[in-house]
């Protein structure tokens, strides 16, 4: 996948913990591991190519500064990222800032986060209100101070991405925050068709792979049990010649 995407020509590719939902079928990104990441991780840096390999640190592997330090080193060292991700408000901006003061790039990321989710439950679309927007606004410009390279901003009120990006000198990525911030991130597997469990409104699906590909294996399936494949172009031929001098050697 990290090959074609780089054929596609995108300037970067996050692998983000949505691999535990979309890549191992748990029912949540909770639970995956910082060695499921690495894991992942190497295998998109193995075919990313030019692509900004961008992996991240999952939840509950930045809880404290000497953690997050350490996560973040070995996303780098053992997984091939060139920059780490996480998902946080301006009280994380001191993990950003010794994160980047070992050397390691970092993504922040605001608006709908798995913290927020744990703490209450549900998903909550945030920025809804001008006091809610301010604190949007106070968490970007402090990770920016802080070293953040970029902010991932998610599931904000449009006008509200426009202003955040307008606020800051690093870029903004959208996820379902509007055409005004810097560029736009879709996870793959849903953009392709691939993965149909969730549907959020920022969703557009460009193709339906899932389709093709059950359709390829039941055709596959259906010519094995009539005998229809494998044809003789599919198989490897002995010389008559050979097979009469086997034949008669077993006599």
């Amino acid at each position: 996948m990290a090959s074609f995407i780089e054929a596609a020509g995108v300037d970067a590719v996050l692998v983000s913990d949505a691999v535990g939902t979309i890549g191992n079928g748990k029912p949540e990104a909770f639970s995956v591991t910082v060695d499921e990441m690495v894991y992942h991780t190497r295998a998109v840096a193995n075919g990313a190519g030019k692509c900004l390999v961008i992996t991240t640190l999952p939840f509950g592997s930045y809880t404290t500064i000497e953690e997050a330090v350490k996560n973040a080193t070995r996303l780098v060292k053992e997984g091939g990222a060139q920059a780490v991700h996480l998902e946080g408000t301006r009280k994380d901006g001191e993990i950003i800032e010794e994160i980047v003061y070992s050397g390691i790039p970092v993504l922040g990321h605001i608006g709908v986060t798995k913290q927020k989710i744990s703490r209450d439950g549900t998903i909550k679309l945030p920025g809804k209100t001008a006091s809610a927007a301010q604190e949007l606004l106070n968490d970007a410009i402090e990770m920016e101070k802080r070293g953040a390279f970029g902010l991932i901003l998610e599931c904000l009120p449009d006008r509200i991405g426009t202003i955040i990006t307008r606020a800051l000198d690093i870029p903004t990525i959208s996820i379902g925050s509007g055409v005004g911030c810097d560029g736009q991130a879709l996870v793959t597997e849903d953009m392709l068709g691939i993965f149909k469990e969730v549907a959020p409104r920022f969703l557009k699906v460009y193709a339906d792979i899932s389709s093709q590909v059950v359709s390829a294996l039941s055709q596959f399936r259906q010519e094995v049990e009539t005998g229809a494949f494998p044809a003789p172009e599919h198989t490897y031929q002995i010389d008559d010649s050979e097979m009469e001098k086997l034949i008669s050697s077993l006599g």
